[in-house]
């Protein structure tokens, strides 16, 4: 597969290279069609497209590893009085930005070498079907709707929530140092 995406890019690179030095003749005065132009500019657009869909995620199956307990609000403090960190991810199989999360961040294998540390507990709550008790939890945060992403630990006890749309970043400066 890294074969095929080496040499996709390195015909994206050909293409966008050609489409640059055409226009920059073009602009010269030469007599370069502008449907050439027009069609480098799509090759390179169709095949910056199918790399991005034929590209392995750096995560593909790492996420399968993570050991996900269901959402138990009341459990959060013992888990902390033992020195755990908690992450919550609250999510809904019909949420398109919990999916982008899900795919962009909670499956990298950056993220799931972290969450599979031996100090963290990680819980989700559903809300495909309507869940009241999961919406009074999130209630608790003047939050009424996913995704909700927080963290629990030592310097936060009471919660830091993340942002809706999460990043690697985010989400891994909220977690404390690894021992």
């Amino acid at each position: 597969m890294n074969n095929i995406l080496l040499v996709s890019a390195l015909t994206l690179s050909l293409l966008l290279g050609l489409f640059v030095w055409l226009s920059y003749k073009k602009l010269k005065g030469s007599q370069i069609p502008t449907g050439v132009l027009a069609v480098l500019l799509v090759f390179a657009l169709i095949n910056g497209a199918v790399s991005y869909f034929i590209a392995p995620k750096a995560g593909d199956d790492a996420y399968k590893q993570l050991v996900w307990q269901s959402l138990s609000p009341n459990a959060i403090p013992d888990q902390l009085a033992q020195g755990k960190t908690v992450f919550v991810d609250v999510s809904a199989d019909w949420c398109n930005i919990c999916k982008a999360n899900k795919d962009r961040v909670l499956h990298q294998a950056v993220v799931v070498e972290r969450l599979k540390d031996k100090d963290m507990v990680l819980m989700r709550g559903d809300l495909t079907q309507s869940d009241a008790r999961i919406e009074a939890y999130l209630a608790q945060y003047q939050a009424y709707g996913v995704p909700f992403n927080i963290v629990y630990s030592q310097a936060h006890p009471d919660g830091l929530v993340l942002p809706r749309v999460l990043s690697i970043d985010d989400l891994l400066s909220a977690l404390p140092p690894r021992d």
